[in-house]
């Protein structure tokens, strides 16, 4: 008997002896693959940049496109074709700048509310911001407004609309004041919906409607440096505020009781991430147009590499959605005579992507 245990000891000890190496090489192999993640969410932007300069039906070089760089930078005396400074600068540079923007707002509007609602079907327009938004760029396009009145309509009602949305279900609450939140935010979203639905009844159908509908589907084409300026402010105003308090999200995204237990002051960290989602929100759609599933399906992927830690979440979110909707944007110009709206092609590539993030995880989302 006292022979059989000790064998079966001996046996069990060669058995772990003879996994650990494997162990460990796998285990060097995950701190490894962690460790080039950082540098590739650097390098990877840049390459992304400097390759949709290049990209187009008008071709350029990375030739011509490091010697114009250099050109303006004062590094080198050689010049480019006007026409290629033209495309480059007043046509593909605005353009990039506002799908990295929009892309990394919608990606951070989307990471914060999933955290702060518990929910990981919330996206960036669960307030209503988008419908908002909407409905004024609609109003502003059929009573044949400017560009930027059209614009400054979007974003003056994207951020009425989540006012209203917070302003009922501090009213209307009777219980969890995120779950109100939701629900009166997609009641309000319907609302605004529906008032672009008659808008588009009352539109020109061979003016007015058009024109609305496209807006609606979501478009880069028509960016220009004024609109950079109009973006780049509430982009930024928004983005800061939310990587500043960044550290917040994790308490909250474990309840309202468990946060307050924990020291945060609930309710003015929801006024913060509320306002500043709001603003980035509302800011992409008077520029570019309802764009869905960027801020649904990016937090998953980033969450999927960094893990559920705000501190790391919300960095890498911005990052990523920049990079995906910069791409988006690449199919949209190159994929076929006419350019495709950005609504469509994400909601084709978002959909089973997100399918597919269902079914391959196994860990909970937070």
């Amino acid at each position: 008997m006292a022979d059989g245990v000790a064998e079966s000891v001996e046996s069990s000890v060669e058995v772990r002896e003879a996994e650990a190496p494997a162990v460990g090489l796998g285990s060097r192999l995950k701190a490894g693959a962690t460790r080039l993640r950082f540098p590739a969410l650097i390098l990877v932007p840049i390459i992304v940049f400097l390759l949709s300069l290049t990209m187009g039906r008008f071709d350029v070089s990375l030739g011509e496109l490091f010697t114009l760089f250099g050109s303006k930078l004062g590094l080198t005396d050689a010049t480019v074709s006007d026409e290629v400074s033209t495309v480059i600068l007043n046509v593909r540079l605005p353009r990039i700048f506002a799908a990295l923007l929009i892309g990394a707002g919608l990606a951070l509007s989307g990471a914060a509310y999933q955290g702060m609602f518990r929910n990981p079907l919330v996206s960036s327009d669960i307030l209503g911001a988008s419908a908002g938004a909407g409905f004024g760029a609609a109003l502003g396009i059929m009573l044949s407004k400017s560009v930027i009145v059209t614009q400054v309509l979007a974003l003056g009602f994207g951020l009425a609309a989540v006012l209203v949305t917070y302003t009922l279900a501090g009213r209307l609450r009777r219980g969890d004041p995120t779950l109100f939140l939701v629900l009166t935010g997609i009641l309000v979203g319907t609302v605004f919906t529906s008032l672009i639905s008659i808008l588009k009844v009352l539109a020109d159908p061979s003016d007015k409607l058009p024109a609305i509908t496209f807006w609606l589907m979501g478009s880069l084409a028509a960016v220009n440096r004024q609109d950079i300026l109009i973006l780049v402010v509430p982009m930024l105003l928004g983005g800061i505020a939310l990587l500043v308090v960044r550290w917040h999200l994790n308490p909250l995204s474990f309840g309202e009781e468990e946060a307050q237990a924990m020291g945060s002051e609930t309710t003015k960290m929801r006024i913060i991430v509320i306002g500043a989602c709001t603003l980035m929100t509302a800011s992409a759609v008077s520029v570019g147009g309802i764009i869905g599933w960027v801020g649904l399906i990016i937090p998953h992927v980033a969450r999927g590499l960094v893990g559920p830690d705000y501190g790391r979440l919300l960095p890498v979110s911005a990052v990523i959605g920049g990079v995906y909707l910069l791409l988006i944007d690449d199919i949209a110009r190159l994929a076929g005579p006419l350019e495709m709206p950005l609504g469509i092609l994400t909601a084709l590539i978002g959909a089973p992507f997100f399918i597919f993030l269902l079914a391959r995880t196994r860990r909970a989302w937070t």
